[in-house]
């Protein structure tokens, strides 16, 4: 199995057609991904070490990561579809608050819902402590600006075209994401732009199956938040990291904290091209490891 994870950006666009259901599975959906979660352990994988020993990275390796982790999308849009197709882009990253909201599906038992908030809470607490931002929970008076969507395959068709009363005028593409999400996808996150400040995310929207086990789950929780605050990207040669499709790791290593820090350091700046930015990666390196 080829599992895949999306992280993309797109400008607001809003649309309100109806979505017909998923059709049925021959197979139960969470047995599914507790055999291959099983296969990825059996193959070494959904490793959680902070610094593993046997994974030692240098500065000129966490420079090189972050050029191809933060200054390239991963998916472009493609009549109206997402497709793996890389691309170079502006450095991207929130400058503005962060509030956090957790929605669980109604099939999502009570254990699991109060997981789901708590890994959020944790990993949010984590964020805004590696990056600086302001970055919480959102109360029930707040409109949140990242949503995080733990949603069966059932639930997926019904809140596709529901997204709107939690994050303003979400993109088609979104919906359709969301509608038509296929069994291999394990999570998404899509972050906001608009065209006026299309470098300066507005909105994030994040998707992760209910299926799945807790640490799966976890899994999903820290890498598309990390990716949907600006880390949009995945490389095969980033070691030990999350932001890798190879399924090693399952948990924020050092080196994507200081990833995140590099992205938030304060000589760096929204909008910011490939070229300005990498000349400045020596000093931001020394200055933080």
């Amino acid at each position: 199995m080829n599992w895949r994870t999306i992280s993309a950006v797109l400008a607001l666009a809003a649309c309100t057609d109806p979505v017909p259901p998923l059709p049925a599975l021959p197979y139960d959906l969470g047995t599914y991904y507790a055999a291959a979660e099983a296969e990825i352990r059996a193959q070494g994988g959904m490793r959680t070490e902070y610094e593993p020993a046997d994974a030692v990275f240098t500065k000129t390796d966490l420079a090189r990561d972050f050029m191809r982790i933060a200054m390239f999308d991963e998916y472009q849009t493609v009549n109206g579809s997402y497709v793996a197709r890389e691309a170079p882009s502006n450095l991207r990253r929130y400058n503005q608050p962060l509030r956090v909201r957790v929605v669980s599906g109604d099939s999502t038992s009570e254990a699991d819902s109060q997981f789901n908030t708590a890994a959020v809470a944790k990993f949010t607490r984590r964020l805004a402590r590696i990056t600086g931002l302001d970055m919480r929970l959102a109360t029930n008076a707040e409109r949140a600006n990242m949503v995080i969507f733990f949603l069966s395959r059932e639930e997926q068709p019904h809140m596709a075209r529901q997204l709107g009363r939690h994050v303003s005028a979400p993109p088609r593409e979104v919906e359709d994401a969301f509608a038509n999400s296929s069994v291999d996808l394990l999570c998404a996150a899509f972050s906001l732009s608009n065209e006026r400040t299309p470098d300066s995310y507005r909105s994030s929207i994040i998707l992760i199956k209910s299926e799945h086990s807790i640490a799966q789950r976890n899994a999903c929780v820290q890498e598309e938040m990390a990716q949907a605050i600006g880390l949009t990207n995945d490389s095969r040669d980033a070691r030990p990291s999350i932001f890798n499709d190879d399924e090693e790791f399952a948990a924020l290593t050092l080196h994507d904290e200081l990833l995140l820090r590099i992205l938030y350091h304060p000589r760096l700046q929204s909008g910011m091209p490939p070229a300005v930015v990498r000349p400045l990666l020596p000093a931001i390196i020394n200055d933080i490891w």
